[in-house]
């Protein structure tokens, strides 16, 4: 029998593309074994995809429906708790796959520890490229709680396998200033514009780029549902626009979305993580728009 008003598919927009038609792969890793202050990253990805269902499927600022860029959502990964390296070491093998199959991933986290494994795999394939991130903290410190693979060791473990360029840190240990250079602080950017933002960012960036977004880049008063919150962050409209303002003019060969920890009864973060997904896949894929 053919159900006449069905919901979209549990995945990503609710979009259903074969594996083998499909250009991204999103991969929902509900890990946050390293989490330092409030657990529950690991429900970021249910709720991600739960909110993004709901969504339009068409952007009129964009001009384009999700579907057609083509996102294949998988299971969700389960978790390795033998060790934060271990999980790190599962979700890079998981990637290896994706990129083997010359698609691109996205992972939904998740503690931020969920870029480890898939940068790994993406430097390992000959990727030439920045990590760019957006995070309140540099997650520059070697150890944390006794793993070198913790959410606030994130750069730290990038350093050895790439270039990287982090943007909107407002929270660092005296120590990680030694990666000030490849860093714009959120006190440096009060009074600049986005496209002066966005200038600075593509000049301090390779032509291909890793995107990571930590979502406590974004202030308090509009994302409240993370672990590890910092006032005095970015707006959606900010970080909107400056992902515009980049990832249209970059080659995107991965992404990742970490450290929502959803509020129970609060969705509007939830939708708010959602809608940022979609643009910043829009801004990446379907550059017809620009």
């Amino acid at each position: 029998m053919k159900i006449l008003h069905s919901l979209p598919p549990y995945t990503l927009f609710g979009c259903a593309p074969k594996y083998e038609e499909a250009k991204i792969i999103v991969l929902p890793v509900p890990y946050d074994s390293t989490a330092s202050y409030k657990a529950g990253a690991r429900d970021g990805p249910h709720e991600i995809i739960s909110a993004s269902r709901v969504l339009e499927p068409y952007n009129e600022e964009l001009d384009i429906d999700i579907n057609d860029i083509s996102i294949y959502t998988t299971e969700e990964l389960e978790p390795d708790v033998n060790s934060p390296k271990a999980m790190a070491n599962r979700i890079e093998k998981e990637v290896d796959v994706i990129l083997q199959d010359k698609k691109i991933p996205i992972i939904l986290g998740g503690d931020h520890a969920v870029s480890i494994g898939a940068v790994n795999s993406a430097a390992k394939f000959g990727k030439d490229f920045t990590y760019l991130h957006f995070d309140a903290h540099s997650d520059s410190r070697n150890e944390y709680s006794g793993s070198n693979y913790s959410h606030a060791c994130v750069v730290a473990r990038v350093d050895e396998v790439a270039e990287h360029y982090s943007v909107g840190v407002r929270s660092i240990q005296k120590e990680g200033m030694d990666f000030c250079k490849s860093i714009l602080f959120r006190k440096d950017m009060h009074g600049m514009s986005i496209h002066e933002i966005s200038d600075i960012i593509l000049k301090n960036t390779k032509s291909k780029i890793y995107l990571s977004v930590d979502f406590d880049v974004l202030d308090p008063s509009q994302m409240p549902s993370t672990g590890t919150p910092e006032p005095d962050g970015l707006s959606f409209y900010e970080l909107k626009e400056i992902l515009n303002g980049v990832l249209s003019k970059k080659q995107v060969v991965g992404m990742d979305f970490a450290e929502l920890s959803p509020i129970p009864g609060l969705i509007a973060p939830n939708v708010l993580a959602a809608k940022l997904i979609y643009f910043a896949i829009g801004y990446a894929f379907n550059k017809d728009h620009i």
